[in-house]
């Protein structure tokens, strides 16, 4: 690398500079101040930890994902964390042991090795909330709820959520008896929504004729809640696990739609974001214009096994920094900067603390110094009039 090159940073890593960085901290307190006011507690995980930890019931995509190096003291493979939610997973198995529900929320910068879309972040700033130990419906709506009340407060509009739930593929693909090879075509097949490829995967896959056509049916029930009902016809003689999942998406739908009837809802059978984590119900929340999600989660049973406690969890993330690319709002604005003069006046000393008591930001010019006011990015100024130091436009 030559010199001149070696203030670049890697693909897919950024810095935040001023004053974008103070808008992400201005709304990361007001965000993790609504997850408190709903009773979440907030942890703050370790940016790297065995490897085996933040692994653990992810499948193979949070696999790939992870940076990983060898610790210097133990030999073991350590990991630096690309997801948070197994971190808190842990945590509620382990270190909380509590028996009634727990709600952990959480916030931090997680490194990837790829970015998830076209010119994505490789080190988003992750927020989300988690809620332990609670299977029922409730749940999942509180953290859908949680969700579109988060994005109402950074006045982000216009958004829709599809929902999904991993429980039909993968009930329909094992009374199929599909093999672990196949299970994993077809579900990269659906998820492009690849009717031909779905089809060719499903001939060479030794299921029935009907088993085939309620697997290949899934890339074409989407829609809005009438899809539910159109499901239940066209998935007829499936197991029950199929129905009952039906039946749990209903029910999730008809609850939010009393909590937040303006919410647009669209259903995808297809729609298997995490299915190597997910157990249940899964969702994605889009809003115009951008093609990557915005948030995402759902259902995750069991993933606290490995730690000595299989409690039920549901919980969403998303990335701060992308929440604030969309939001028209600026939760840190500021009235501006003022500049006190390089003056050993106690008056102006005093002055300046009564200033920064009420919010506002000052500083002093340093003696000797370049630039002017402006040069500093101040409006307004501390000068004496009539004995006082006083504000003044510049």
């Amino acid at each position: 690398m030559s010199n001149k090159d070696k203030w670049l940073l890697p693909e897919g890593i950024e810095e935040v500079l001023p004053p974008t960085a103070w808008r992400l901290e201005c709304a990361r307190r007001e965000l993790l101040d609504l997850f408190s006011s709903w009773g979440y507690e907030l942890i703050m995980p370790p940016f790297i930890e065995y490897l085996e930890s933040l692994l653990t019931g992810t499948g193979n995509d949070l696999d790939l994902q992870t940076f990983k190096l060898t610790d210097q003291l133990t030999g073991r493979m350590l990991g630096v964390r690309a997801d948070m939610t197994p971190q808190a997973a842990r945590i509620d198995a382990h270190a909380h042991r509590r028996e009634a529900p727990t709600r952990l929320c959480y916030m931090g910068t997680v490194l990837r090795t790829r970015p998830d879309g076209f010119a994505g972040s490789r080190s988003p700033l992750q927020m989300g909330a988690e809620l332990f130990g609670h299977e029922g419906i409730e749940s999942d709506v509180e953290i859908l709820s949680l969700v579109l009340e988060s994005l109402g407060l950074m006045q982000v509009s216009d958004v829709h959520v599809d929902l999904g739930h991993v429980g039909i593929y993968r009930s329909l693909a094992a009374e199929a008896g599909l093999d672990g090879r196949l299970e994993v075509a077809l579900f990269e097949a659906l998820q492009r929504k690849a009717v031909t490829d779905i089809r060719e995967i499903l001939d060479t896959s030794g299921a029935s004729a009907e088993q085939c056509g309620r697997l290949a049916v899934l890339a074409e029930l989407n829609g809005g809640q009438e899809i539910l009902e159109i499901a239940r016809t066209r998935l007829a003689g499936a197991g029950t696990a199929v129905m009952a999942a039906l039946d749990n998406l209903k029910a999730i739908a008809t609850a939010m739609q009393q909590r937040a009837g303006s919410t647009r809802l669209f259903f995808d059978l297809a729609e298997l974001r995490g299915y190597g984590f997910h157990t249940g119900m899964v969702f994605a929340v889009f809003v115009p214009g951008r093609g990557q999600e915005v948030a995402r989660g759902g259902r995750y049973d069991a993933i606290g096994k490995v730690f000595g406690r299989a409690r039920a969890a549901t919980g969403f993330s998303m990335d701060l920094k992308t929440l604030m690319d969309l939001s028209p709002r600026d939760p840190g604005a500021a009235a501006g900067t003022i500049l006190a003069p390089a003056d050993a006046d106690p008056d102006l000393q005093a002055a300046v603390d009564r200033l920064r008591d009420t919010g506002e930001r000052v500083v002093f010019e340093l003696p000797g110094q370049q630039g002017d006011a402006a040069a500093q990015g101040c409006e307004r100024i501390l000068e004496k009039q009539a004995g006082n130091w006083v504000v003044a436009s510049v």
